[in-house]
């Protein structure tokens, strides 16, 4: 087929065999800026974004099913991609942040459907893709493709221990496994975290780092600090459970050091988007990989406002109070930035093309 139709047609599927793994980071940022208008009392702002949430998840879960149908082959080349195979675990974040604000609304059921789906998938995807993006024996050496998107992998650990935390005080029967589930996933991810840092660390110190190199997945070594603060402050407000009680201290206690530590690595990632963009000149231009900042600056602002009210720390509950507002209004320029470069890549240019 011929003419802007068929040109348009062309493009979508073209934009569908190379969709990035990663895109879900944009329901992940989306949910979690739901849920901090949510904790900051704008209750029909937050609702708004929960549904843009939900219909991009509907959305990118129809595209991924295309792309398994019609071209498997490059997503099993993504899977051993380990620049961009971690990008997959930002499914079961992304299903699992949907599910800890749809639990905010009272929907219990949809939101353990939810955490079924994520849960299960965590667990799936953590044997898979360590053995085909890293230990894949094709692909050699692997740690020079280590980047910000492998913790993702800690995202994901985490996200499941948020919503199981999230939804153990609504149970009236299996309150314990609830409470087993989410320190179990708090720890590996806590245990990831290290593991993933130092391979990060080393692929940084052995191998040159070019500037486009330094892309918005970095952020993610943030963000993964933020959510470990977020899944930890709701454990320690779990009711008593054998693992909870047993774990408590610890966890409320590194959730305070996971928050420090993220916060010094803010300071850490703008200087490097300023070495990116500045100093070597690399254009900033709307990427996928963006969204991938919109979470943590995101999920720092409840991870705080949690934190805060849990360990009765005021000022961190104010300064989460006020990184709501700046994610959000990152949230609307990336998000501006995204409609207005698939109106120009899908409709105007591939229109210009047909004519």
């Amino acid at each position: 087929m011929t003419g802007p139709r068929g040109s348009l047609r062309a493009a979508i599927s073209a934009a569908v065999a190379t969709l990035n793994p990663g895109y879900f980071a944009l329901v992940m940022g989306t949910g979690i800026i739901s849920i901090a208008m949510w904790d900051n009392g704008h209750h029909a702002l937050s609702r708004v974004m929960f549904a843009l949430a939900i219909a991009s998840w509907v959305v990118l879960a129809a595209l991924h099913c295309w792309r398994i149908t019609a071209y498997w082959r490059l997503l099993r080349a993504d899977f051993t991609d380990p620049r961009r195979g971690f990008g997959f675990f930002t499914f079961v974040a992304a299903t699992d942040v949907v599910g800890a604000r749809a639990a905010l609304e009272g929907f219990r059921t949809p939101a353990i459907c939810l955490l079924a789906i994520g849960a299960l998938t965590w667990f799936v995807l953590g044997y898979v893709i360590p053995w085909t993006a890293v230990l894949n024996p094709s692909v050699r050496p692997a740690l020079g493709g280590a980047n910000g998107s492998w913790f993702i992998w800690v995202v994901a650990s985490q996200s499941v221990a948020v919503l199981t935390a999230a939804l153990e005080p609504t149970m009236h029967t299996g309150r314990r496994v609830f409470a087993l589930v989410a320190v179990f996933s708090w720890g590996v991810g806590a245990f990831l975290y290290a593991a993933v840092a130092v391979l990060v660390i080393a692929r940084l110190l052995l191998y040159k780092l070019e500037p486009a190199d330094f892309t918005p997945v970095y952020w993610v070594a943030m963000g993964a600090t933020a959510i470990t603060v977020l899944a930890g402050a709701r454990i320690v407000q779990m009711a008593d459970a054998p693992m909870v009680a047993a774990t408590r201290g610890l966890i409320a206690g590194s959730s305070v050091i996971f928050w420090v530590f993220g916060t010094w690595l803010i300071p850490v990632l703008f200087a490097a988007a300023w070495w990116r963009h500045i100093t070597h000149r690399i254009p900033l231009v709307y990427d996928a990989t963006l969204w991938s900042i919109i979470f943590p600056l995101g999920m720092y602002a409840v991870a705080s406002y949690y934190l805060g009210h849990v360990d009765h720390l005021p000022i961190v509950g104010d300064i989460g109070s006020v990184m709501a507002w700046v994610a959000l209004a990152a949230w609307v320029i990336v998000f501006t930035s995204m409609v207005w470069h698939l109106v120009t890549t899908l409709v105007l240019r591939r229109g210009s093309v047909g004519h």
